[in-house]
């Protein structure tokens, strides 16, 4: 019978390097892993404290010491600070939701529009007008507030809803723009080529292989301006004066003004504020992220 023949020291010494490595990678990993936990802990930290307090009573709030968690849970919290006499959060939840309907589509058919333009499209003057667009995201908007104003109230269209939403469909604002050229950019250029050679127009090419392509940077903007509408406080404070026109983000801070110690129907309030749009960012996170990363956005 043969003898079972033993590794040679350099294949030991190979495999002790490769375990070593291993070891290696795994410790740096679960550092990683770790240093993401306590950081995910420390933002989610005022999330958590905000919602355990929408379910705490009055008393339990205001006594000392204070506690994290409530002793009693109340989820009656909830019904009776969206129904709260004084109040009307149905019908400023429907008028958010009517801006942001009436927003949406200018932005993304506009800003893939103009994206579209600066990406494939050669004219006079194309860098400066990008320059310009891009410029425009560092101008504060409280620059143009006082003539945005003059013009919508020599209009008629002040406490209407109108301020709101016609300025979307007008270019959809500079950094959507900036986002959709940059994936424009990454798409080939054999496919306008074969478009044109078919006989298509850049609107044809545009709407029928531009816009389902870009359906990731699409997401991404969607989500980003109803993020944007759905906290926008103070374009609303500006040009809504009727309480029955109000959006969330003012009804809030009416809500909170009217019963600032009330801070169990404040955390409420402000919890049902919150959900839709983490329900929201959780199923679509895949799109944003291919969305950002491939338009080169990546951090």
């Amino acid at each position: 019978m043969s003898a079972v023949s033993q590794p040679t020291p350099s294949i030991q010494l190979y495999s002790q390097q490769n375990q070593a490595a291993r070891r290696k990678k795994q410790v740096g990993m679960g550092t990683v892993y770790a240093l993401l936990i306590i950081g995910s802990v420390i933002f989610m930290l005022p999330l958590i404290i905000m919602v355990a307090t929408s379910f705490k009573s009055f008393n339990e709030i205001n006594s000392y010491p204070p506690t994290f968690f409530p002793r009693e849970w109340l989820p009656s919290n909830y019904p009776d600070a969206w129904s709260y006499q004084n109040t009307n959060f149905p019908r400023w939840t429907l008028n958010t939701l009517i801006i942001i309907l009436g927003t949406l589509p200018g932005v993304v058919l506009t800003s893939s529009l103009c994206a579209y333009g600066f990406a494939r499209m050669q004219f006079p003057g194309r860098r400066l007008w990008f320059g310009l667009v891009l410029a425009s995201i560092m101008l504060p908007p409280q620059v143009t507030l006082i003539p945005l104003y003059i013009l919508f109230f020599q209009l008629g269209w002040l406490n209407t809803f109108w301020p709101l939403i016609i300025p979307a469909w007008f270019g959809g604002g500079a950094l959507n723009i900036f986002l959709l050229r940059q994936f424009y950019m990454q798409i080939p250029k054999e496919l306008d080529e074969a478009a044109i050679i078919d006989g298509a127009t850049h609107l044809t090419i545009w709407w029928r292989i531009y816009m389902p392509l870009s359906r990731p940077a699409l997401v991404s903007v969607t989500l980003l301006t109803v993020l944007q509408i759905w906290n926008d406080f103070l374009g609303p404070l500006i040009y809504l004066t009727s309480p029955d026109n109000y959006t969330l983000a003012l009804g809030l801070n009416m809500f909170q003004g009217l019963f600032i110690t009330r801070n169990d129907y404040i955390m409420a309030i402000s919890t049902l504020m919150v959900l839709p749009m983490v329900v929201m960012f959780i199923f679509a996170q895949r799109y944003i992220v291919q969305g950002f990363v491939t338009s080169g956005l990546k951090g």
